[in-house]
């Protein structure tokens, strides 16, 4: 079993779209995993609403998980999902910071706040956290390019 920080270095110098992947595969299956059938419930069931697109009871089931286990990221970060589908986007920011200070290297989470930053207009915001992201993983598939395309916009 590779442990988090063993899959995040080696995502930090994968290159092939394949290895990297497989290795966020790997780091999703370590944050989805919560150790506690309750929990589990709680995520699977807003998981099955937001597929289904039914955010107002997927974020119900990511606050359950939220309030019963606070110190959870994956909660947050499923909540804030949820929140930016719902176009709430204030409420979406909050979870991802929350998000982000329980788990800094939440490469999901700082992709959805880049997107949430270009959806409102803030491109100088979205390219600081996109610039975040290229740390973690700087062959992440079409990060490149939205690095150039932001810098782009600025120059314009």
């Amino acid at each position: 079993m590779n442990s988090l920080d063993d899959l995040f270095s080696r995502l930090r110098v994968a290159t092939s779209p394949t290895e990297i992947e497989a290795l966020q595969d790997g780091i999703w299956q370590l944050w989805l995993t919560t150790n506690h059938p309750l929990l589990d419930k709680h995520l699977e069931a807003g998981m099955r609403a937001l597929s289904a697109e039914e955010y107002t009871v997927a974020i119900a089931e990511f606050t359950e998980l939220t309030t019963a286990s606070p110190e959870y990221a994956e909660g947050w970060n499923k909540r804030a999902t949820a929140y930016y589908l719902r176009g709430e986007f204030n409420a979406a920011l909050r979870d991802v910071r929350e998000t982000l200070r329980l788990e800094p290297r939440h490469f999901g989470a700082l992709s959805g706040w880049a997107a949430i930053l270009r959806t409102i207009g803030d491109n100088r915001g979205a390219l600081l956290v996109l610039q975040r992201l290229e740390k973690l993983c700087p062959g992440w598939p079409g990060l490149q390019n939205q690095l150039r395309s932001l810098r782009d916009a600025l120059e314009e």
